[in-house]
């Protein structure tokens, strides 16, 4: 393998750990929304 498939290879993973890091902070702020709303009395 050469230097700029190994180079490829790297900027699509940093790429796709960008998207994957962007759902979790997605999610976790859903998640806390949630528990917000069901933790208050109605």
């Amino acid at each position: 393998m050469n230097n700029s498939n190994e180079l490829k290879k790297y900027k699509e993973l940093e790429e796709e750990n960008g998207k994957l890091k962007q759902m979790y902070a997605d999610l976790a702020l859903d998640n806390k929304m949630l528990k917000d709303i069901l933790g208050k009395k109605f």
